[in-house]
């Protein structure tokens, strides 16, 4: 069933939307400057990580779909793409997490005091402000460089239909995944891990890039979703493109799951003093109970809805685990930075959601206002017709829940 109000319009009120919120949220923040400038450090530090997932996930679901090939990648390719195209603005949203670093409210290791830690003083080679900043300048802009080459051999293909194209998309995004990859696990280690720089694990990079690409399928699901009622979505969408995504999910979330209870089993079992130390943070004074609710709601709640062939087809469903899953995203990555500042007891402060709307509010402004500059899926990608005709082939209906399809029969006859 089509929306009566058209796809630009609705677009143009959710963008406005969004930067009114936005902006609440920043002034917020600015009042926080004010109030309680360590924690505004800290809570900016916390919303930027949520947020940043988003672009930085659909770079890797994007090269990983140019060299995979599916039907699901060319529906929601053009969100993925739009998400990217945010990266410039996040690296401006990046300034107060630097200033953060260089008044020492963030990181241990940027305050004077370092010097005289031992581990720390072996550390600041690489630990440093000049040799970090210089790090993450060197993310985005390999971030920013590849995808634009990316984007270049992909319009070529548009312009051109030329299949000799597709080896060339192929190339660069399986060298672009490799150095996404590289590049997210070091940008994870110093964003997130230097907070406590006594602790390390050689996985945690892993488990980050696991979590954004998470986000980054719920993100774009949802997002599908709303767009199914528009054409030319309207026109492709199929239950069977829904069960792919869905099946993403599932698998991310299982991964992330696996992926953090071995590192936990690892340390556990290790013992070591420089290792359980963050896990006893985080498992004492109140974080405990944050920690049982990803077991329950991030893992076991998710992966039994989705295991359903049905519910991974129903767009209720399956919007609702999305959003679901995005929250306890939010709730994930608020565990594993806020105790690093305060591991006595559990604490959650009025910045932590300011700065969330803040950074999220002026993302989706962005992101909205580079989705309506581009037609919603490709125009002339040989691949893209090979998948949907397949998928056609197989699932010639429009996107609908199973239960609506048998009411629908039953009432046919």
């Amino acid at each position: 069933m089509k929306h009566s109000e058209p796809l630009l319009a609705r677009l143009d009120r959710f963008q406005q939307r969004a930067l009114i919120i936005g902006a609440v949220g920043l002034i917020a923040c600015v009042a926080g400057i004010f109030i309680d400038p360590s924690q505004l450090f800290r809570s900016w530090l916390f919303g930027f990580i949520v947020w940043i997932a988003l672009p930085v996930g659909a770079f890797g679901i994007y090269m990983l779909h140019n060299l995979v090939g599916g039907a699901w990648g060319f529906l929601i390719r053009r969100l993925l793409s739009s998400a990217i195209r945010t990266l410039p603005v996040m690296l401006v949203l990046f300034v107060p997490i630097v200033v953060g670093m260089l008044t020492g409210d963030l990181y241990e290791w940027a305050r004077p005091e370092a010097a005289s830690d031992h581990i720390l003083h072996a550390k600041q080679p690489y630990l440093n402000e000049v040799f970090w900043i210089a790090r993450t300048v060197l993310y985005f802009a390999i971030w920013i460089g590849w995808s634009m080459m990316v984007f270049r051999h992909v319009r070529r293909l548009e312009e051109t239909g030329e299949i000799t194209q597709i080896r060339k998309i192929q190339n660069v995004s399986a060298a672009g995944l490799v150095l996404l990859i590289l590049t997210m696990t070091f940008a994870a280690v110093d964003w997130v891990m230097s907070l406590e720089p006594h602790w390390f694990s050689t996985i945690f990079g892993v488990q980050m890039i696991v979590a954004f690409v998470l986000a980054t399928t719920c993100a774009a699901t949802l997002f599908l979703i709303f767009l199914a009622d528009y054409r030319p979505i309207s026109d492709v969408i199929r239950p069977k493109i829904l069960h792919d995504l869905g099946t993403l999910m599932f698998a991310f979330n299982m991964l992330w799951a696996y992926i953090s209870f071995s590192q936990l089993l690892i340390i556990y079992g290790g013992n070591l003093a420089e290792e359980t130390p963050w896990y006893i943070h985080r498992l004492h004074g109140g974080w405990e109970w944050i920690a049982y609710s990803l077991i329950a709601l991030h893992f076991a709640t998710p992966f039994l809805i989705l295991l359903s062939r049905r519910n991974k087809r129903n767009t209720r469903i399956l919007s609702g685990v999305a959003i679901w899953l995005l929250v306890m995203r939010a709730v994930d990555t608020l565990w594993v930075i806020a105790p690093s500042f305060h591991e006595s007891q559990l604490f959650v402060h009025w910045l932590d959601l300011a700065a969330l709307i803040a950074i999220g509010g002026v993302f989706v402004w962005y992101f909205l206002y580079q989705v309506k500059q581009r037609p919603l899926l490709l125009t002339n990608d040989p691949r893209m017709q090979a998948a949907l005709a397949h998928v056609e082939e197989k699932e010639p209906l429009l996107m609908v829940a199973e239960e609506d399809l048998t009411a629908e029969a039953k009432a046919g006859h």
